[in-house]
């Protein structure tokens, strides 16, 4: 059955994807469910929810609320959420229920702009995809709503699109990346991870962008086409991975695609006779592709390719071993939190 999975855990999905690029950006976020939704984002998918505060909300949708569409009730509790938490902005997170009903998002999201006088946007994510599309629609939504002024280029100033916790699990990553890029830039912004509004407001004034995952590029093309800002794919960040012993191997890595593009990247360098090739269960953008990359669609599928293409050593979070109970490669722990909820 398409989709179905039966030992690997249910990956996080597009509206804690969308919730992750927002939740240090000091705004209202209102995610439109009954409460389940919000309970996962702020249980599960969310790291920095037992660490930094955020103004992270349930709509606490009733059976009537979304039958009738009472949209001027959410409407009117969005709006006492921002005045209460002082926030920057306002944000309308979908989810299935509002999907379902067809909820029209950008009227909540207009309506609230013009009860509270402050900035609104919508995402509208509905929980059947996964996080990477809901970080893609997110990312692309602020810089287009809040980086308006085109602010004199500081040519040491980088700024990286695409650092989540669900990407990677470091709680760390910001600071890890700009010691990283310390060598090439006097100041590295994480855009929404260690930094606030202002660096998204302010994203024209960076000499590059450094896109570390496929969920940031769209954003990165957005301020490339606006303010003229180039950008590179890379992921300067050590993953701690044991990388040794690998050469005659036939390798598989699986991740977000720009991470395990990194990893083949480090072992091809040092393994000349080492054949690697990328799977992910995420996006997989065709430029940054090889020829025998794969993305992965469901249980059966994935154990079918592993058991067919004989691979010596597969590197990737552990959870993707349940599976294979003989004939399985050496496994390699990549961890993946929007996998297995497991930080590096």
């Amino acid at each position: 059955m398409k989709g179905l999975l039966k030992y690997i855990s249910p990956f996080s999905p597009d509206q804690s994807g969308a919730v992750s690029v927002l939740y240090e950006l000091c705004g209202a976020v209102v995610i439109c469910d009954a409460g389940g939704c919000a309970g996962n984002i702020c249980g599960f998918d969310e790291p920095r929810w037992f660490l930094k505060k955020s103004a992270v909300f349930s709509a606490g949708l009733r059976d009537m609320d979304a039958i009738l569409g009472r949209d001027e009730h959410l409407v009117s509790r969005l709006s006492e959420a921002a005045f209460q938490t002082n926030a920057a902005f306002t944000a309308v997170i979908g989810t299935p229920v509002p999907a379902v009903i067809a909820t029209d998002l950008n009227a909540i999201r207009r309506m609230t702009q013009k009860r509270t006088n402050k900035p609104s946007i919508a995402i509208d994510t509905d929980g059947t995809k996964l996080y990477d599309v809901g970080q893609e629609k997110a990312y692309l939504e602020v810089f287009r709503t809040f980086a308006k002024e085109k602010y004199p280029v500081k040519p040491a100033k980088a700024g990286v699109i695409g650092v989540t916790p669900l990407d990677f699990g470091d709680l760390d990553a910001d600071k890890h990346i700009a010691k990283a890029l310390g060598g090439s830039f006097s100041e590295v912004v994480c855009y929404g991870f260690g930094s606030g509004l202002e660096e998204i407001e302010k994203a024209s004034g960076v000499s590059v962008n450094i896109v570390v995952s496929p969920s940031g590029l769209f954003a990165a093309k957005y301020l490339k086409d606006t303010f003229g800002t180039p950008f590179e794919i890379g992921f300067p960040l050590e993953t701690g991975l044991d990388l040794e012993s690998l050469d005659d191997k036939k390798i598989l890595v699986i991740h977000q695609q720009f991470a395990a593009n990194a990893v083949r990247e480090r072992i091809l360098s040092r393994f000349c006779g080492a054949s690697v090739t990328v799977g992910t269960w995420f996006s997989l953008k065709d430029e940054y592709k090889q020829p025998d990359d794969v993305k992965f669609s469901d249980e059966e599928s994935f154990c079918e390719y592993i058991e067919n293409n004989n691979f010596d050593v597969m590197i990737a979070d552990a959870e993707f071993s349940l599976p294979f109970t003989k004939n399985a490669p050496a496994v390699v722990d990549f961890p993946h939190y929007a996998v297995s909820g497991r930080l590096w």
